[in-house]
């Protein structure tokens, strides 16, 4: 495909990197110069344009912007009626997308993460999901299709569950750190721990098998949750919700 992308932040950058290697011939906004630079410089399939060259040289354009300038920016260029647009926006809904893209069609929004650059990743989709996935499936990523702006509003707010959870890992680690022989290799050990363990199993399964009356795993999780952990993430979680 003949495939566009307006913005080159780190998530915009990442899906370049999850497109490369597949045939398509992409062209990347130099409104961030270096990076634009930087990915051009790594993969052959890669060229930098302004933003109106990457429209007009593009079937399917990726938007990598900050929602509250995207109306300025896109205002400023012209959409064919044939483009099909990606938003990677979060704050902008597929319908405020549409409005901004005109007369183009406005496919998807789509909510990637880093690590959709090497594969493996899971991707949120509003939208034409059936294309994202034609798109980055192939190294292994996997497309989560939801059914409305609600429901893509409720996931980006328990998609946050992300920071805490390595912010725990991460607190752990600095605990064991003092008593560790290596504490880089505490730390891997922690991350391979709790990466592993959540992929192998679905949480209902992996919480019982964790919980051995007395053992270390359920007596931490029994204080942690009797100090109002559980109570304390959904109020942080209805917080995002309702602000």
């Amino acid at each position: 495909m003949k495939i566009g992308v307006v913005g080159t932040g780190v998530i915009a950058s990442a899906v370049v990197s999850g497109l490369a290697g597949q045939g398509h011939e992409i062209t990347v906004s130099e409104r961030s110069a270096a990076k634009a630079a930087e990915l051009a410089a790594r993969f052959d399939e890669v060229s930098v344009a302004d933003n109106q060259t990457v429209l007009d040289q593009s079937d399917l354009v990726f938007l990598g912007l900050m929602a509250e300038q995207a109306g300025e920016i896109l205002g400023e260029l012209s959409f064919h009626p044939d483009h099909q647009v990606v938003s990677l926006m979060a704050g902008a809904g597929l319908d405020e997308v549409a409005a901004m893209v005109a007369p183009a069609v406005a496919a998807a929004v789509m909510i990637p993460f880093p690590g959709i650059a090497q594969g493996g990743s899971p991707v949120m989709v509003l939208g034409n999901a059936g294309l994202i996935a034609d798109l980055f499936a192939p190294k292994g990523n996997e497309v989560f299709a939801l059914r409305d702006a609600a429901e893509l509003d409720a996931w980006l707010c328990a998609q946050a569950v992300l920071s805490a959870a390595t912010r725990m890992v991460r607190d752990t680690a600095d605990w064991l750190a003092p008593m560790a022989s290596d504490p880089e290799q505490g730390e891997r050990f922690l991350r391979m721990l709790v990466g592993s363990s959540l992929l192998a199993s679905e949480t209902g399964a992996l919480l019982e098998a964790l919980n051995t009356p007395g053992g270390y795993n359920a007596r931490l999780r029994e204080h942690m949750t009797g100090q109002g952990m559980t109570q304390d993430l959904h109020d942080g979680l209805n917080i995002l919700k309702d602000g």
